[in-house]
Parts: structure tokens; C-alpha cells; sequence
């Protein structure tokens, strides 16, 4: 399989024992993980393994209890979530968070808005700057939405989109916070065989042409093995695998974890 990283690409992540206890129960212990520039990186395990919350970690939502997480050389536990953004660190979430009552032009522009150039005493005035600004605003996210095809619906509302859409429609926004990483939480959950084709092609698409390095999530194995160069598998919070997509589905840990015990020897 082919690899748009190699080993001498810049890391862009490095988590070292990465924990999380919430009260006596550890959802996370002693995770790794480096990413370097490029790659595509699949994180896969049981419902409930930990994979959700290393991605809080990852973006401020949750303070590790303890360990590292380097972004571009810099510790980013302790940040502020936004503080992590503007780093250039985004997200989806499993369960789409968009603005339902407002339009797919208004639901990209938000992201725009913290390099919007303009005051809020400008906006409250509504003062030449401010408009000057906000046609800039959404000329760049309307080109943006062309480059996902989502400029012929810029004006209907969110909520009224198919689901495959909206998913578009949260992962372009994502990008319009311009960022580095891109970390992306069950995206194909929901999606119907054509929406998961149509969604393969997009990450690899969107890899290539904003140039970015991608941590996903997922339980639709087709669009795990499909896609991703690495795969980390995690079970009751820890690490049980790595490997190539070809040489997790042939692990039996990784198959033990899914199958439960016994499924191995039967084989």
C-alpha cells in the first residue's frame, strides 16, 4: 500500500503515555502514538475501548491525568480547545454537530470568523469595515464549498440535508479552520454503501489536496481497511496492536477483542 508519509517526514503528532482516570476507572492508560506528515492513520477497538476520549485529549475537551501530547514539537495539554485550533488541530464528531437551523453557507462561515479582521465594536455598528470584511467572509466560503460541491445547496439549511451531506458539510468546515491535523470521529456512522464510497473517495481526496496529515475513527471496516496506510487497535483502553490493515485483520488479539475468546483457537 502505498504511503504519501515515509520515515523522514516531520512528526506532527507524538503522544506519549497518554492516561485518563475519571474517578477509579482507567478509560485510557499508557497510549502512544506518532504521526507523521501525510499519513492516514486508522484507530480502531471495541465500543467503549478509549478511543473517543484520547481524541478529547487530543483537542482540550478532556486535561489528560497524565502523559504528553505533542503537536508540531509543542505540548498542547492544558490548552484551551480553541487555543488547540487555532494551532491548527480540527475535528468531527461522531454525532454530526452542525447548526441545523442554519445554512450550509452560515454553518462554514463560522469557522472563518476568528481571522475575521474585524471588531466587535465594528460589528455592532455594522461599520464599512465590517461589511468589507463579511463579503470577504463569504466569497471564501462559498469558493470552499465549490471545492466540495456543497455551493449548489450554500442556502439550505442545514437540518433538511441528507445525512451524507451534512457529513460533507461538517468535514468542510472542519477544513476551513485551515488546519494541520484532521481528526475525524466515525465518520461513516449512519451512511448508506453509496455515502461510504462517495466518503472514501473524499478523505483521500481531501488528504491530497489541503495537504494533511488524518487520525480516524471508525467501525465500518470497509472504510478502515480501505484507507488507512496504520492502524492502532485499542481494548479497555490500552494498545493491544499496530500494524498494516493486513496485518491487523490476521492478529489474534485484534480478532479476540472484536470476536470474543475461543474465536482464534476455532479457527
Amino acid at each position: 500500500m502505498e504511503t504519501s508519509a515515509t520515515s523522514t517526514s516531520p512528526t506532527v503528532l507524538e503522544i506519549r503515555g497518554l492516561t485518563k482516570f475519571f474517578g477509579g476507572l482507567a478509560a485510557v492508560r499508557n497510549f502512544d502514538l506518532t504521526l507523521k506528515h501525510g499519513e492516514l492513520v486508522g484507530l480502531i477497538g471495541p465500543n467503549g475501548a478509549g478511543k473517543t476520549t484520547v481524541f478529547n485529549m487530543i483537542t482540550g475537551l478532556y486535561v489528560p491525568t497524565s502523559g504528553e501530547i505533542f503537536f508540531n514539537g509543542t505540548n498542547i495539554v492544558g490548552l484551551e480547545p480553541h487555543e488547540i485550533t487555532r494551532m491548527g488541530i480540527a475535528r468531527t464528531f461522531q454525532n454530526i454537530r452542525l447548526f441545523p437551523n442554519l445554512t450550509v453557507l452560515d454553518n462554514v462561515r463560522i469557522a472563518y470568523h476568528p481571522h475575521c479582521g474585524y471588531t466587535l465594536s465594528d460589528g455592532l455598528l455594522r461599520t464599512s469595515r465590517f461589511n468589507i470584511k463579511e463579503k470577504e467572509l463569504t466569497e471564501q466560503a462559498l469558493d470552499f464549498l465549490s471545492i466540495f460541491q456543497l455551493d449548489r445547496i450554500y442556502n439550505e439549511t442545514a437540518k433538511n440535508l441528507p445525512y451524507g451531506e451534512q457529513r460533507r458539510v461538517e468535514i468542510a468546515r472542519a477544513l476551513a479552520c485551515n488546519p494541520k491535523l484532521l481528526l475525524l470521529d466515525e465518520p461513516a456512522a449512519g451512511m448508506n454503501p453509496r455515502e461510504i464510497i462517495e466518503l472514501m473517495d473524499l478523505i483521500h481526496f481531501i488528504r491530497e489536496r489541503f495537504n494533511l496529515t488524518i487520525l480516524l475513527i471508525e467501525h465500518q471496516m470497509r472504510v478502515v481497511m480501505g484507507i488507512c496506510e496504520w492502524i492502532t487497535v485499542m481494548d479497555f483502553g490500552q494498545v493491544i496492536a499496530r500494524g498494516t490493515p493486513k496485518e491487523i485483520q490476521e492478529n489474534p488479539l485484534v480478532i479476540e477483542a472484536y470476536l470474543g475468546k475461543g474465536v482464534t483457537h476455532a479457527a
